[in-house]
Protein backbone atom coordinates (compact mmCIF):
# COMPACT_ATOMS: atom_id res chain seq x y z
CA UNK A 1 0.00 0.00 0.00
CA UNK A 2 1.14 3.96 -0.80
CA UNK A 3 2.25 6.10 2.32
CA UNK A 4 -0.83 7.62 3.78
CA UNK A 5 1.73 11.11 4.09
CA UNK A 6 3.87 10.82 0.36
CA UNK A 7 5.29 14.12 1.08
CA UNK A 8 6.71 13.49 4.88
CA UNK A 9 10.21 12.52 4.11
CA UNK A 10 10.65 15.28 1.88
CA UNK A 11 9.47 17.43 5.35
CA UNK A 12 12.48 15.87 7.54
CA UNK A 13 14.54 16.64 4.91
CA UNK A 14 14.27 20.16 5.03
CA UNK A 15 14.17 20.29 8.76
CA UNK A 16 17.29 18.85 8.92
CA UNK A 17 19.65 20.01 6.20
CA UNK A 18 18.89 23.37 7.93
CA UNK A 19 17.56 25.18 4.97
CA UNK A 20 16.48 28.75 5.98
CA UNK A 21 13.31 30.51 5.91
CA UNK A 22 12.71 33.90 6.24
CA UNK A 23 9.98 35.78 7.99
CA UNK A 24 7.00 36.48 6.05
CA UNK A 25 7.51 39.49 3.37
CA UNK A 26 5.89 42.45 5.13
CA UNK A 27 5.63 46.15 2.81
CA UNK A 28 4.55 49.46 3.67
CA UNK A 29 1.07 50.08 2.98
CA UNK A 30 1.29 52.35 -0.54
CA UNK A 31 -1.70 55.67 -0.35
CA UNK A 32 -5.57 54.68 -1.37
CA UNK A 33 -3.74 56.06 -5.28
CA UNK A 34 -0.99 53.58 -5.20
CA UNK A 35 -0.97 49.73 -5.62
CA UNK A 36 2.89 49.08 -6.36
CA UNK A 37 5.12 47.67 -3.23
CA UNK A 38 7.81 46.09 -3.44
CA UNK A 39 11.18 45.51 -5.51
CA UNK A 40 12.52 42.68 -7.48
CA UNK A 41 16.01 41.23 -6.43
CA UNK A 42 18.23 38.50 -7.84
CA UNK A 43 20.10 35.84 -6.09
CA UNK A 44 22.79 33.07 -7.72
CA UNK A 45 21.82 29.67 -7.37
CA UNK A 46 24.60 27.78 -5.34
CA UNK A 47 26.07 25.04 -5.16
CA UNK A 48 23.96 22.97 -2.43
CA UNK A 49 22.17 20.34 -5.19
CA UNK A 50 19.15 21.21 -3.58
CA UNK A 51 15.63 21.89 -5.22
CA UNK A 52 14.14 25.32 -6.27
CA UNK A 53 11.68 25.07 -3.51
CA UNK A 54 14.75 25.73 -1.35
CA UNK A 55 15.19 29.33 -3.00
CA UNK A 56 11.77 30.11 -2.76
CA UNK A 57 11.22 29.46 0.52
CA UNK A 58 14.28 31.37 1.60
CA UNK A 59 12.53 34.52 -0.40
CA UNK A 60 9.08 33.63 1.02
CA UNK A 61 7.85 33.38 -2.70
CA UNK A 62 6.00 30.15 -4.37
CA UNK A 63 7.30 27.90 -6.58
CA UNK A 64 5.40 28.32 -9.29
CA UNK A 65 5.97 32.37 -8.78
CA UNK A 66 9.86 31.58 -8.92
CA UNK A 67 9.15 29.67 -12.12
CA UNK A 68 7.04 32.15 -13.88
CA UNK A 69 9.69 34.67 -13.27
CA UNK A 70 12.41 32.21 -14.25
CA UNK A 71 10.99 30.20 -17.86
CA UNK A 72 13.18 26.85 -18.19
CA UNK A 73 14.87 26.69 -14.98
CA UNK A 74 14.63 23.14 -13.16
CA UNK A 75 12.58 23.05 -10.39
CA UNK A 76 14.17 19.76 -8.77
CA UNK A 77 17.97 20.74 -9.57
CA UNK A 78 18.46 24.01 -10.85
CA UNK A 79 21.62 25.27 -12.33
CA UNK A 80 24.25 26.20 -9.48
CA UNK A 81 26.07 29.98 -10.48
CA UNK A 82 22.53 30.68 -12.57
CA UNK A 83 21.11 33.87 -11.48
CA UNK A 84 17.48 33.59 -10.75
CA UNK A 85 15.23 36.52 -10.62
CA UNK A 86 13.27 36.86 -7.02
CA UNK A 87 10.16 38.67 -7.96
CA UNK A 88 9.15 40.39 -4.80
CA UNK A 89 7.29 43.97 -6.57
CA UNK A 90 3.96 43.35 -7.12
CA UNK A 91 0.78 45.02 -7.41
CA UNK A 92 -1.63 44.97 -4.94
CA UNK A 93 -5.59 42.98 -5.62
CA UNK A 94 -7.89 45.64 -7.20
CA UNK A 95 -10.04 45.37 -4.30
CA UNK A 96 -10.92 46.67 -0.72
CA UNK A 97 -7.54 46.73 1.44
CA UNK A 98 -9.18 44.89 4.86
CA UNK A 99 -8.40 41.78 6.60
CA UNK A 100 -7.22 39.31 4.50
CA UNK A 101 -6.92 38.99 0.83
CA UNK A 102 -6.27 36.18 -1.12
CA UNK A 103 -6.37 35.96 -5.01
CA UNK A 104 -5.77 32.34 -6.82
CA UNK A 105 -4.36 33.16 -9.39
CA UNK A 106 -0.84 34.78 -8.22
CA UNK A 107 -1.23 32.44 -5.07
CA UNK A 108 -0.48 34.83 -2.39
CA UNK A 109 -2.73 35.61 0.43
CA UNK A 110 -2.34 39.63 1.60
CA UNK A 111 -3.16 40.72 5.22
CA UNK A 112 -3.84 43.80 6.09
CA UNK A 113 -3.69 44.22 10.48
CA UNK A 114 -6.38 46.47 11.38
CA UNK A 115 -5.32 50.06 12.47
CA UNK A 116 -1.47 49.45 11.06
CA UNK A 117 -0.19 50.87 7.71
CA UNK A 118 1.58 47.67 6.34
CA UNK A 119 0.33 44.21 4.24
CA UNK A 120 1.70 41.13 4.95
CA UNK A 121 2.29 38.69 1.57
CA UNK A 122 2.67 34.88 2.16
CA UNK A 123 2.50 32.71 -1.11
CA UNK A 124 0.02 29.47 -0.56
CA UNK A 125 -1.17 26.47 -2.03
CA UNK A 126 -4.83 26.51 -3.20
CA UNK A 127 -7.29 23.70 -4.24
CA UNK A 128 -6.10 21.32 -7.72
CA UNK A 129 -8.04 20.72 -10.73
CA UNK A 130 -11.43 19.51 -9.64
CA UNK A 131 -11.07 20.61 -6.02
CA UNK A 132 -10.95 24.03 -6.87
CA UNK A 133 -10.74 26.72 -3.92
CA UNK A 134 -14.26 29.07 -4.74
CA UNK A 135 -13.95 32.60 -4.58
CA UNK A 136 -16.17 34.16 -2.13
CA UNK A 137 -15.99 36.91 0.66
CA UNK A 138 -16.74 35.47 4.27
CA UNK A 139 -14.56 35.51 7.92
CA UNK A 140 -12.49 33.51 9.97
CA UNK A 141 -14.90 31.60 12.06
CA UNK A 142 -12.54 29.62 14.32
CA UNK A 143 -8.94 29.31 15.44
CA UNK A 144 -7.79 25.74 15.63
CA UNK A 145 -4.29 24.46 17.28
CA UNK A 146 -3.04 21.53 16.81
CA UNK A 147 -5.87 20.36 14.18
CA UNK A 148 -6.73 17.19 13.23
CA UNK A 149 -7.52 16.23 9.85
CA UNK A 150 -11.04 14.06 8.87
CA UNK A 151 -10.93 13.24 4.95
CA UNK A 152 -14.20 13.76 4.00
CA UNK A 153 -15.56 10.80 1.62
CA UNK A 154 -14.49 12.80 -2.05
CA UNK A 155 -11.25 13.07 -0.48
CA UNK A 156 -11.18 9.81 0.51
CA UNK A 157 -12.13 8.33 -2.86
CA UNK A 158 -9.44 10.34 -4.98
CA UNK A 159 -6.70 9.17 -2.65
CA UNK A 160 -8.16 5.89 -3.05
CA UNK A 161 -8.08 6.27 -6.78
CA UNK A 162 -4.21 6.48 -6.24
CA UNK A 163 -3.92 3.59 -4.04
CA UNK A 164 -4.17 5.42 -1.02
CA UNK A 165 -6.00 4.19 1.98
CA UNK A 166 -6.82 7.15 4.14
CA UNK A 167 -7.67 6.70 7.83
CA UNK A 168 -10.62 8.03 8.89
CA UNK A 169 -9.22 10.70 11.21
CA UNK A 170 -5.41 11.93 11.07
CA UNK A 171 -4.60 13.09 14.55
CA UNK A 172 -2.99 16.16 15.38
CA UNK A 173 0.97 16.38 15.32
CA UNK A 174 3.66 16.95 12.31
CA UNK A 175 2.52 14.19 9.70
CA UNK A 176 -0.77 15.55 9.92
CA UNK A 177 -1.63 17.26 6.15
CA UNK A 178 -2.77 19.96 7.75
CA UNK A 179 -0.01 21.24 10.28
CA UNK A 180 -0.15 22.50 13.23
CA UNK A 181 -2.65 25.74 12.74
CA UNK A 182 -5.55 26.20 11.23
CA UNK A 183 -8.14 28.88 10.69
CA UNK A 184 -11.51 27.79 9.59
CA UNK A 185 -13.74 29.86 7.29
CA UNK A 186 -17.49 30.38 7.99
CA UNK A 187 -18.36 29.25 4.25
CA UNK A 188 -20.35 26.86 4.10
CA UNK A 189 -19.88 24.11 6.48
CA UNK A 190 -16.42 25.36 7.49
CA UNK A 191 -14.73 22.76 5.18
CA UNK A 192 -12.40 25.69 4.15
CA UNK A 193 -9.67 26.58 5.78
CA UNK A 194 -6.27 28.03 5.75
CA UNK A 195 -3.66 25.78 7.03
CA UNK A 196 -0.20 24.92 7.27
CA UNK A 197 1.23 21.78 5.96
CA UNK A 198 3.86 18.58 6.26
CA UNK A 199 4.79 19.04 2.63
CA UNK A 200 5.87 22.63 2.42
CA UNK A 201 7.07 22.09 -1.96
CA UNK A 202 3.79 22.33 -2.58
CA UNK A 203 3.08 26.27 -1.46
CA UNK A 204 2.86 28.24 -4.65
CA UNK A 205 1.19 25.54 -6.39
CA UNK A 206 -2.41 23.96 -7.16
CA UNK A 207 -2.32 20.98 -5.11
CA UNK A 208 -5.01 21.08 -1.74
CA UNK A 209 -8.23 19.34 -1.48
CA UNK A 210 -9.92 23.18 -1.45
CA UNK A 211 -8.25 24.59 1.45
CA UNK A 212 -5.31 27.54 1.50
CA UNK A 213 -2.27 25.95 2.39
CA UNK A 214 0.88 28.21 3.69
CA UNK A 215 4.34 27.16 4.62
CA UNK A 216 4.93 26.52 8.45
CA UNK A 217 6.05 29.26 9.95
CA UNK A 218 3.99 31.14 7.62
CA UNK A 219 0.51 30.04 9.26
CA UNK A 220 2.08 30.23 12.65
CA UNK A 221 2.61 34.02 12.03
CA UNK A 222 -0.84 34.43 10.35
CA UNK A 223 -2.63 32.20 13.53
CA UNK A 224 -0.68 34.50 16.06
CA UNK A 225 -1.61 37.53 14.49
CA UNK A 226 -4.94 37.50 12.98
CA UNK A 227 -8.09 37.84 15.23
CA UNK A 228 -11.19 35.49 14.70
CA UNK A 229 -14.22 36.88 13.06
CA UNK A 230 -11.25 38.64 10.35
CA UNK A 231 -13.08 39.45 6.78
CA UNK A 232 -11.83 36.71 3.90
CA UNK A 233 -12.13 37.80 0.39
CA UNK A 234 -11.12 35.21 -2.04
CA UNK A 235 -11.04 36.76 -5.48
CA UNK A 236 -9.56 35.24 -9.06
CA UNK A 237 -7.52 38.44 -10.77
CA UNK A 238 -4.74 37.07 -12.89
CA UNK A 239 -4.38 40.23 -14.65
CA UNK A 240 -3.60 42.96 -12.18
CA UNK A 241 -3.55 47.06 -13.49
CA UNK A 242 -2.44 50.37 -12.24
CA UNK A 243 -2.22 54.00 -12.76
CA UNK A 244 0.73 55.11 -10.05
CA UNK A 245 0.59 58.64 -8.69
CA UNK A 246 3.85 59.56 -10.98
CA UNK A 247 1.73 58.57 -14.25
CA UNK A 248 3.73 54.96 -14.33
CA UNK A 249 1.39 52.27 -15.63
CA UNK A 250 2.17 49.01 -14.61
CA UNK A 251 -0.02 45.73 -15.85
CA UNK A 252 1.02 42.29 -13.72
CA UNK A 253 -0.18 39.14 -15.70
CA UNK A 254 0.05 35.38 -14.06
CA UNK A 255 -1.31 32.70 -15.69
CA UNK A 256 -4.81 31.73 -15.20
CA UNK A 257 -6.08 28.86 -13.06
CA UNK A 258 -6.56 25.59 -15.90
CA UNK A 259 -10.25 24.65 -16.06
CA UNK A 260 -9.48 20.93 -17.64
CA UNK A 261 -6.40 18.62 -17.75
CA UNK A 262 -5.73 19.78 -21.58
CA UNK A 263 -5.48 23.45 -20.25
CA UNK A 264 -1.76 24.92 -20.95
CA UNK A 265 -1.87 27.87 -18.35
CA UNK A 266 0.67 29.57 -20.41
CA UNK A 267 -1.32 29.39 -23.81
CA UNK A 268 -4.67 29.50 -22.64
CA UNK A 269 -7.11 32.47 -23.28
CA UNK A 270 -7.03 34.97 -20.35
CA UNK A 271 -10.49 37.15 -20.74
CA UNK A 272 -9.85 40.56 -19.72
CA UNK A 273 -12.10 42.88 -18.00
CA UNK A 274 -14.25 45.86 -19.82
CA UNK A 275 -11.85 48.16 -17.29
CA UNK A 276 -8.52 46.27 -18.38
CA UNK A 277 -9.16 46.34 -21.97
CA UNK A 278 -9.47 50.35 -21.64
CA UNK A 279 -6.44 49.72 -19.52
CA UNK A 280 -4.32 48.71 -21.98
CA UNK A 281 -6.26 50.47 -25.28
CA UNK A 282 -5.35 53.93 -23.53
CA UNK A 283 -3.60 56.06 -24.98
CA UNK A 284 -1.25 56.43 -22.71
CA UNK A 285 -0.56 52.65 -23.03
CA UNK A 286 1.75 50.66 -25.31
CA UNK A 287 -0.71 48.29 -26.37
CA UNK A 288 2.34 46.08 -27.97
CA UNK A 289 4.30 46.03 -24.36
CA UNK A 290 1.20 45.09 -22.66
CA UNK A 291 0.20 42.51 -25.16
CA UNK A 292 3.80 41.11 -24.84
CA UNK A 293 2.73 40.99 -20.91
CA UNK A 294 0.20 39.10 -21.44
CA UNK A 295 1.92 36.30 -23.41
CA UNK A 296 4.76 36.28 -21.29
CA UNK A 297 2.86 35.53 -18.18
CA UNK A 298 5.68 36.45 -15.79
CA UNK A 299 3.44 37.26 -12.75
CA UNK A 300 5.74 40.61 -12.06
CA UNK A 301 4.52 44.23 -13.00
CA UNK A 302 5.36 45.62 -16.46
CA UNK A 303 5.96 49.47 -17.30
CA UNK A 304 3.66 49.92 -20.26
CA UNK A 305 3.88 53.67 -20.93
CA UNK A 306 3.41 54.40 -24.58
CA UNK A 307 6.88 56.57 -25.51
CA UNK A 308 9.11 54.81 -22.95
CA UNK A 309 11.59 52.68 -23.50
CA UNK A 310 11.39 49.77 -21.30
CA UNK A 311 13.52 46.75 -20.78
CA UNK A 312 11.14 43.45 -20.57
CA UNK A 313 11.37 40.24 -18.61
Amino acid sequence: MKSVYPFSGYLLLILFTGIPFAHATEYPLPPDNSRLIGENTTTIVPENHRPLEDIAARYKIGLLGMLEANPGTDPWLPKAGTELLIPSQMLLPDTIRKGIVINLAELRLYYFPQGESKVIVYPIGIGQLGANTPTMVTRISQKIPNPTWTPTPNIRKRYAKEGITLPGVVPAGPENPMGLFALRLARGTGQYLIHGTNASFGIGMRVSSGCIRLRSDDIEALFNSVPQGTRVQVINQPVKYAIEPDGKRYIEVHQPLSHTENDDPQTMKITLTKAANTFINSPESDTQLAGQALVRRSGMPVLVNRGESVAQQ
